[in-house]
Formats: structure tokens, C-alpha cells, sequence
């Protein structure tokens, strides 16, 4: 559960920003969206594999 205090004369707006900062951190969307449907774990194995090859050429591009 998130729990946000709100300090002595916060507005509103500023503690639902840290709210919705909190709760984006936590991946409870990214998860649910990733729920939707099932997908099949040599799928899921193949595109971390990209993701992390992608990743890898990206930090040999940033080194040169």
C-alpha cells in the first residue's frame, strides 16, 4: 500500500505528483499490462535476449 503524507500547507497537486511518482515506481501497471495476456516463455526468453543485445550495442556505441 503507498502511502503519501502530506506536509503543512502542500497543495494537493503536489502530493498527488508524488503519488503517482510512487506508484509508477513500484511497476504495478507495467505488470498488469504485461498480465493481459500469457506469452510463452520461449518468446518471453528471445526478446529479453534482443533487449539485452540491443543494450550491449548501445553502451559499445556510447564508449567510442
Amino acid at each position: 500500500m503507498i502511502v503519501v503524507n502530506i506536509k503543512e500547507n502542500e497543495s494537493i497537486d503536489k502530493a498527488l505528483k508524488r503519488f503517482k511518482k510512487k506508484f509508477e515506481r513500484t511497476g504495478v501497471l507495467k505488470e498488469l499490462r504485461s498480465r493481459t495476456f500469457f506469452v510463452k516463455p520461449s518468446v518471453k526468453n528471445r526478446e529479453e535476449k534482443i533487449k539485452a543485445a540491443y543494450r550491449q550495442q548501445m553502451m559499445g556505441q556510447e564508449n567510442l
